[in-house]
């Protein structure tokens, strides 16, 4: 079997680096794609190194609505045809919807939906028609409630697990996987860039980075379609659908810390 080439979204830090190191330990040649050029070519040449593979690196910025058709474009230029694509590049940012910049939660929006959804219906096909490959979308214990305190956030990953659920069924017997990883808190700088409040609780309940990422690239070479990492995320996320939805809110605003005069 040839080389898999593997497209990891986000990939200069967090989770999305870890994955990359996870596809790049399986002998995968990496496409590695995130606004951080710079970084995104120590680990190439980083990986390169360590596990004697392929790495490209492509610089975009996956808010503008653009950049996916350019990644194509560049693909097919270098000939590269992509048999994994990870969705991993998102963010969030903290706070009451009409007090947080609107452009800013539309950017959110963009990345992480519009972006994970172009670049998937782009790569997709061809995954089908050679009847080999896979999804690999990064979304959130968040996908299972809504958010008040982080309402675009929570919304955007109730999508990206609804969206690659029902795709892994449309896809059964396709040859092609879709698995959603949805970690609960994570060590990574994700937190800081959301100015989160709650940030110093969170850290204390925290996986690493490598160990989400590890999770998730298992579940998604064994073919599971849902993989919450870590039983501390698994007990919550399991009981927001006993709970009624009106308790689920009023609990998930007071952990976002939200504040109502």
């Amino acid at each position: 079997m040839s080389v898999e080439t593997v497209l990891v979204t986000g990939a200069s830090s967090g989770i999305g680096l870890e994955l990359a190191k996870c596809f790049a330990a399986d002998g995968c040649r990496l496409v590695l794609v995130a606004r951080k050029g710079i970084v995104l070519e120590a680990l190439a040449a980083e990986l390169r190194e360590a596990h004697k593979i392929q790495a490209q690196v492509i610089t975009a910025d996956l808010a503008q609505p653009e950049s996916p058709i350019r990644l194509l474009a560049h693909l097919n230029s270098a000939g590269l045809k992509v048999d994994v694509l990870v969705n991993n590049a998102a963010f969030g940012a903290q706070g009451k919807f009409v007090e947080l910049p609107l452009g800013r939660q539309l950017e959110m929006l963009q990345v992480n939906m519009t972006s994970l959804t172009h670049l998937t219906g782009l790569l997709l096909p061809g995954m089908v028609e050679r009847r080999r490959g896979g999804i690999l979308n990064v979304a959130s214990t968040a996908a299972f409630q809504p958010g008040p305190g982080m309402a675009i956030y929570y919304a955007t990953k109730a999508y990206v697990l609804s969206f690659s659920e029902a795709l892994a069924e449309e896809l059964a017997g396709t040859g092609v996987i879709v698995t959603v990883v949805c970690p609960g808190p994570t060590a990574t700088n994700f937190g800081t860039a959301a100015n989160m409040r709650t940030l110093g609780m969170v850290k204390k309940i925290s996986m690493s980075a490598e160990a989400v990422a590890v999770l998730g690239h298992r579940a998604y070479r064994s073919g599971r379609v849902v993989a919450i990492t870590g039983l501390r995320n698994q007990v919550p996320a399991f009981l927001t659908r006993l709970f009624p939805r009106a308790a689920v809110r009023k609990i998930t605003k007071h952990l976002n810390g939200v504040k109502y005069d």
